[in-house]
């Protein structure tokens, strides 16, 4: 469940923030290491 929760809410950043296709999945991947190494949704 961790996992589905922590790729939404990268996902809707990615897609807030996102300028272009590479940026947005630059973003995504940047947005879900750092959910993920800091622990939040676990």
């Amino acid at each position: 469940m961790s996992k589905l929760l922590r790729t939404l809410v990268a996902g809707w950043g990615a897609h807030k923030w996102g300028k272009g296709c590479f940026s947005t999945v630059l973003i995504f991947l940047i947005l879900w290491w750092l959910l993920s190494h800091f622990d939040i949704f676990r």
